[in-house]
């Protein structure tokens, strides 16, 4: 539940910043007329995200258990994929965020108000199909040792609700956080996660015969920290901890996580992050 709390929250405030920036240069601008279809744009991008999340559940409730499992485990490296991927180009392109987007706009504005709708439809409807994949995976990571996905789920709603809760104080000028210290902290930790979901993704791959080693275990735990147990649940939800890890499922974590945080944290000390101004600032400006 944790580790979807932070996923949901990360993802969310993503996207709500993206909003904020939307409505508030509009505001701004003088351009109010241009707010609704801005609103209708944010609406489809909700709707194909949550789509995409309900597909992803029940869609593959018709196959086989070897072909669940196989889909899970691609759709779970995928995931990771996509993650690793958002957490770098935000961690490089967080600066330029919000003029990227105003130039956008201005372009839209210019073209016509159906423009509008499609640049906030595709601004925050790439940041929904990351968001349902990622959590949708992490969810399965989670819940696999007892099949409940409740926690899990009620962790993201908790996270997307907090990181929207945030978006409306950040509008508003009540709410002012270091930006970029959020990010890099965060960023960190869903590498951790991201770990652990390739792990489950690769044990579900082994499941399914796409991959060997089933049988062969770098490890088992599992009687000094049986699943059931608080601390296996607590390993479970924050790491995607399994007490009896094949070979490959414990090289593939390794593989990921070393290179990749390195990569990270290194960038991070190249670039210092500087204290940049919240969205609030623009939006108190506007009024």
């Amino acid at each position: 539940m944790l580790g979807n709390y932070l996923i949901g929250l990360r993802e969310g405030l993503e996207a709500s910043l993206v909003v904020v920036i939307l409505i508030a240069y509009l505001v701004k601008s003088d351009r109010r007329q241009f707010l609704p279809r801005i609103w209708a744009g944010i609406a489809i991008a909700i709707a194909v995200s949550l789509g995409f999340g309900a597909l992803l559940t029940f869609g593959p409730r018709g196959l086989t258990f070897e072909a669940q499992e196989g889909l899970g485990g691609t759709l779970s490296v995928i995931a990771v994929g996509f993650v690793t991927w958002m957490v770098f180009w935000m961690a490089r392109h967080a600066r330029g965020l919000s003029s990227e987007l105003r130039g956008k706009v201005d372009v839209a504005a210019a073209a016509g108000g159906a423009s509008l709708a499609l640049v906030a439809m595709l601004a925050v409807g790439r940041e929904g199909l990351e968001t349902a994949l990622f959590l949708w995976a992490a969810t399965q990571a989670a819940s696999g040792t007892n099949g409940s996905e409740v926690g899990p789920l009620l962790g993201a709603l908790l996270g997307i609700l907090t990181a929207v809760a945030m978006g409306f104080a950040f509008y508003k000028g009540v709410l002012q956080i270091n930006l970029s210290k959020f990010f890099t902290w965060t960023g960190a930790i869903l590498i951790v996660v991201a770990a652990g979901v390739l792990g489950y993704g690769v044990h579900d791959l082994q499941e399914s015969g796409v991959l060997p080693g089933l049988n062969s275990l770098a490890f088992d735990v599992s009687k000094q920290i049986p699943p059931s147990s608080w601390l296996g649940t607590f390993l479970k939800g924050i790491f995607n901890f399994t007490p009896n890890t094949t070979w490959l499922q414990a090289i593939a974590w390794v593989a990921y996580i070393v290179p990749t945080l390195t990569l990270f944290l290194g960038r991070i000390r190249r670039k210092p992050p500087v204290p940049q101004p919240t969205p609030a600032k623009s939006a108190a400006a506007a009024r």
